[in-house]
C-alpha cells in the first residue's frame, strides 16, 4: 500500500464487468473504491463523499464523461483519469481539454491503470507523497511545491495535478528547452505515449498564466525542439 491513509477512488463506468475488474485492482492496491454507473450517480456520489481521484469512462449513457468531468471541476479540484474506447485523437484531446489529468484507452491493462492511479495520487496528495521542494518564483509566477499551490502576481491559479507538475518542472529549469518526449518522461513518468497529451497541457497552462495565450512570453515554443520557460528581458 502506497499511502498511510487509503485514498478514495471513484470509478465511473456503465460496464459492470469493467468496473468490477478495475475496482478489484485498485482495492488490492490499498484504495477505498466507490462506484457509479452513470453521470448523475457519479456527481451524487462525489457530493456524498468527495474522492481523492476519479476514474471516469468517456462513453456514459445520457450524460457523457466530458460533462461529468466539467461537473466535477465546477465542484472542486480532483484528479481525473479518463477511460475511452475510442481510438481517435480528437476524443482523447477532448478529455484533456476539459481537465482530465491522464487517459487510458480501452482495451487497457488493469495493472497499467492501477499504476497510473498510483502515480497521480502520489503527486496530488501533498507533502510526503509527492515531489516536494522549495518555493519557486520566476517572472511573477510562484509555485509552492510543498503546498502544491501556484499563483500569478499574487493571485492563486487553479491547476490540475498534471498542469501543476508541468509548471513546477519548467520553473525548476528556466531557459532550458525540452522536447515533448522529455516532458512526458519527466512529468508523466511515461516512457512512451501520445505526445498530444503534452501539447494540450501546455496550451491549457498558457491559458492560465500568460497575459496573452495567443502570443506566449513565458512558455515559448522552440521550433523543432519543444518548449521552454523564458524569463522575459526587462524593458
Amino acid at each position: 500500500m502506497q499511502q498511510h491513509t487509503p485514498a478514495r477512488v471513484l470509478v465511473v463506468d456503465d460496464d459492470p464487468t469493467v468496473a468490477e475488474v478495475v475496482t478489484g485492482y485498485l482495492e488490492r492496491d490499498g484504495h477505498l473504491v466507490d462506484r457509479a454507473g452513470d453521470g448523475p450517480a457519479a456527481l451524487a456520489r462525489a457530493d456524498e463523499r468527495w474522492p481523492d481521484l476519479v476514474v471516469l469512462d468517456l462513453m456514459l449513457p445520457g450524460m457523457d464523461g466530458l460533462a461529468v468531468c466539467r461537473g466535477l471541476r465546477a465542484r472542486g479540484p480532483v484528479p481525473v483519469i479518463m477511460l475511452t474506447a475510442r481510438g481517435e485523437e480528437v476524443d482523447r484531446i477532448a478529455g484533456l481539454e476539459v481537465g482530465a489529468d491522464d487517459y487510458v484507452t480501452k482495451p487497457f491493462s488493469p495493472r497499467e491503470l492501477a499504476l497510473r492511479v498510483r502515480s497521480v495520487l502520489r503527486r496530488s496528495l501533498g507533502p510526503g507523497s509527492a515531489r516536494t521542494g522549495p518555493r519557486l518564483t520566476v517572472s511573477g509566477i510562484t509555485v509552492d511545491q510543498a503546498a502544491r499551490r501556484a499563483s500569478k502576481d499574487g493571485r492563486e491559479v487553479a491547476l490540475t495535478v498534471r498542469e501543476f507538475d508541468l509548471l513546477a518542472f519548467l520553473l525548476r529549469h528556466p531557459g532550458r528547452a525540452f522536447s515533448r518526449e522529455e516532458l512526458m518522461r519527466a512529468v508523466w513518468e511515461w516512457e512512451f505515449g501520445d505526445l498530444s497529451t503534452v501539447t494540450v497541457h501546455i496550451r491549457r497552462l498558457r491559458g492560465k498564466i500568460e497575459d496573452d495565450p495567443a502570443s506566449p512570453r513565458l512558455i515559448t515554443t522552440v521550433w523543432g525542439v519543444g518548449y521552454r520557460f523564458d524569463v522575459p528581458a526587462e524593458g
